[in-house]
């Protein structure tokens, strides 16, 4: 076996034995884009040394209601974004894996059969002739184009010439001396990892988004109630003032306060039903199938563990999926840089062929039949018109672009934990005063009720308790959906949700 071969196989693995150059720029994590700490004390929690990751926390364990996590599970299984998102990685990864193959030679085989007819043997087919006139008789075979010159009259013969090969080849393999093909492939991979940590941002974004719409209709229900039990005590009240009015006792006035009263509770109930149901169609749609009635919230409880860590580092927010994507982009564009900066170099391509020819199939492998060809080539760039710099311009803005768009991210990621925390560190004093306010206002609507019955009191003071007590459980209800809302928000914000 000749040495030749390998010496060929050794040509075309070298660009993977090389180091080369490497023209993109190192990526730098940008400093001081967000503060290094969380706020903590005053309007926000206290700092926790002691307090657990919070991604480490799955929303298994973090939502403890089982119907709320059935829900979830539904929705991750068959909500059409997050298929959208995989099927981006998917696109993603493929494209990765086109650009990784530009780093190693196509090996292809091939193999022909030529069947030629010549009288001359042009253009290098064998041929047969014989020449006299008192000279002799030659016979000969050969290869090529032969110019000789004879005495007398000649006669030639040709038959169909045969010529089978076989063999493997590399066609244009780029020796990537200057790093444009791992750069390349650098910025695919970088870019399927991006399009990965969006799914993962996805994923987060889906479970907060289905609880958070879980606990407003659970809130809705609830508001619905209270809707329900004002409507009966309004009707009693005005069945009492239309009496009143019959037998004189008191006037047209009160009578028109009171229904006044009560259509305005029976509107609210009204507008609760089709709010409740118009909950249960965006339900339906983050889950993207119909989600069962025994699954659907009937009251506005306890959906998540009662608290979450404070105090926690701000590089806790570098791991969302949201920053990272951002960040993986910004690597994909340093990469591209390098890129083109390696078009300014020449392009070294190598084309090779190995195998073995003869005129006859039976001989084909037969000693002495192997043919290579080895065809390096060069190409560098002089008169391009600006293009190469235009592209290096392009990768360059571009590359500032996504230094923008990582420091935004994690800006942006920065006010949202600060923002629930803002609101976590006052929502259970807010909850509390709340409650107070609701059950001293249904007291107060209690008393001044029997008071007018007992012709102490104007029925303008009952209107007006009445009134105050309904809004108080509205608040109520409300301010308990914005303690349930700012859990979901500070979980997901904090990166949590995976597990």
């Amino acid at each position: 076996m000749s040495a030749r071969p390998t010496r060929l196989a050794l040509a075309a693995l070298a660009p993977l034995l090389l180091a080369g150059c490497d023209f993109a720029p190192k990526h730098v994590r940008s400093a001081n884009a967000a503060p290094a700490t969380l706020p903590s004390g005053g309007t926000y929690p206290v700092a926790d040394a002691a307090a657990p990751d919070p991604t480490h926390i799955g929303w298994q364990d973090f939502f403890t209601d089982d119907r709320l996590r059935q829900v979830i599970a539904l929705g991750l299984a068959n909500n059409r974004d997050l298929r959208v998102a995989a099927g981006n990685v998917l696109q993603a990864r493929a494209q990765y894996h086109v650009q990784r193959a530009d780093l190693l030679p196509s090996v292809s085989g091939q193999a022909s059969a030529t069947f030629t007819n010549s009288p001359y043997g042009i253009s290098g087919v064998t041929g047969t002739g014989t020449t006299g006139a008192g000279a002799g008789t030659t016979t000969g075979t050969g290869t090529g184009v032969t110019t000789g010159t004879t005495t007398g009259s000649a006669t030639t013969t040709s038959d169909t010439i045969k010529i089978y090969q076989v063999g493997l080849g590399v066609s244009a393999f780029e020796l990537d001396l200057w790093g444009r093909v791992r750069n390349l492939t650098k910025a695919a991979l970088d870019q399927y990892l991006a399009t990965e940590e969006g799914s993962r941002a996805t994923r987060i974004m889906l479970i907060g988004e289905i609880a958070t719409a879980y606990a407003t209709m659970a809130a809705d229900q609830d508001q619905l109630k209270i809707s329900e039990q004002t409507l009966k005590t309004y009707a009693d009240t005005l069945e009492l003032t239309r009496a009143q009015f019959r037998i004189g006792t008191s006037s047209e006035l009160e009578s028109r306060q009171a229904e006044t009263n009560y259509e305005n509770a029976r509107n609210d109930t009204a507008v609760l039903r089709s709010q409740i149901a118009q909950d249960q169609n965006a339900l339906n749609l983050l889950v993207g199938t119909t989600v069962p009635t025994e699954l659907l919230p009937a009251t506005l409880g306890a959906f998540t563990i009662s608290d979450l860590p404070a105090g926690i580092s701000s590089t806790l927010l570098q791991q969302r999926p949201d920053v990272l994507q951002a960040e993986d982009q910004l690597k994909a564009q340093n990469a591209n840089i390098g890129a083109a900066r390696a078009a300014f170099f020449p392009t070294i391509s190598l084309t090779a062929s190995i195998g073995t020819i003869a005129p006859q199939l039976s001989s084909l492998f037969d000693s002495g039949t192997k043919a290579w060809t080895v065809a390096p080539s060069a190409v560098l760039p002089i008169f391009d018109y600006g293009r190469n710099l235009g592209n290096l311009a392009y990768a360059k803005a571009s590359r500032d672009v996504a230094v923008a768009t990582y420091e935004k991210t994690l800006q942006t990621a920065f006010r949202e934990v600060a923002d629930a925390l803002a609101t976590r560190g006052t929502i259970h004093e807010q909850i509390d005063a709340q409650q107070r306010k609701a059950a001293a206002a249904e007291i107060a609507a209690k008393l001044a009720t029997a008071r007018y019955r007992a012709g102490v009191d104007s029925f303008l003071t009952t209107l007006d308790t009445q009134r105050t007590s309904y809004a108080a459980q509205q608040t109520l209800v409300s301010t308990r959906l914005a303690e349930a809302s700012n859990l979901i928000t500070l979980y997901r914000t904090l990166g949590g949700g995976l597990k």
